[in-house]
């Protein structure tokens, strides 16, 4: 089994991957200053931007991509290998961090400065979205454009669920990570992928565990995946031919139709305000006409 730990960066937004257990009753709140926030985590940021509270940011960390204005942000390093001194090293009034982030030892060293922390709690849900919003907003002392943004989400989160409500017939789909050494890394329950898939109508072809695992070749036979779904910039991207080379997914339903869907993985696993624009494109790339409008 590969290590959640030895992957690239560029997987992160894939490996928080396991279960994000909620932060403690309480800990959201309020800054007193927001006039310099750390924002730690591709979706806080992009929650931030959606409330119009961009003016507050002085720092992003690198899963931060979206909206391509934050790009111009201070870069205080990859979410879940932060330094605390990197971090601090921005002068912030606040740092506000999706839960997940790390190492451990550097999260509780930022707990315990001077500065302000507020922890957002992350669930692969619709629920999950709309706190993260109203906690995001909260903390911002927008409380008021929170609630509107959560309504219009929400709407929108229904509508794109809605749209496969009646398709009888599931699709089986592999969340493939990586297939490094042509070995097949996959999503299990309690992950983004898991998660996404769902919402778009479709069933995780793998079941049995929780976060992710590198797959035998019988379990790839036995998971009987109809479609492998991929983030398309995660690191080097590997190609179609060698996705269907493998000779355990060329065995597969998947495999023989050569069903392959690409997605950013920003976009496809944030679980954030574009979260049902995700769920509408995965569903349409799934189902096609059956999931339209």
């Amino acid at each position: 089994m590969i290590s959640v730990s030895r992957l690239a960066p560029a997987f992160g937004l894939a490996l928080g991957l396991c279960v994000a257990l909620a932060a403690p009753a309480g800990a959201a709140d309020a800054f007193a200053d927001t006039s310099r926030i750390a924002a730690i985590g591709g979706s806080i940021t992009e929650i931030v931007y959606a409330l119009g509270a961009e003016s507050h940011l002085v720092a992003r960390d690198s899963t931060s991509r979206y909206p391509e204005a934050a790009l111009k942000l201070l870069d205080v390093g990859y979410m879940r290998q932060l330094s605390p001194e990197g971090v601090l090293s921005v002068n912030p009034s606040g740092i506000l961090a999706l839960h997940g982030s790390g190492p451990k030892e550097a999260v509780d060293v930022l707990k315990k400065s001077s500065v302000p922390f507020i922890e957002v709690p992350e669930r692969y849900d619709n629920e999950g979205i709309l706190e993260k919003i109203r906690i995001v907003g909260k903390a911002l002392g927008a409380d008021a454009k929170a609630e509107a943004l959560a309504g219009e989400v929400e709407a929108k989160l229904e509508a794109a669920e809605k749209r496969t409500a009646d398709i009888k017939e599931r699709k089986r789909v592999l969340f493939v990570l990586s297939m490094q050494g042509g070995k097949v890394l996959a999503a299990g329950s309690d992950t983004a992928a898991n998660g996404i898939i769902q919402l778009a109508g479709a069933v995780n072809a793998i079941e049995g565990f929780s976060g992710y695992k590198q797959l035998s070749d019988e379990a790839i036979v036995t998971a009987k995946p109809d479609i492998i779904l991929m983030m398309n910039n995660a690191g080097p991207p590997t190609p179609d031919s060698e996705v269907f080379g493998n000779p355990s997914i060329a065995s597969t339903p998947a495999g023989a139709g050569r069903k392959l869907i690409r997605m950013d993985g920003a976009y496809l696993l944030g679980f954030g305000p574009r979260t049902a624009d995700a769920i509408h494109d995965l569903a349409v790339s799934i189902y096609g006409a059956q999931a339209t409008d």
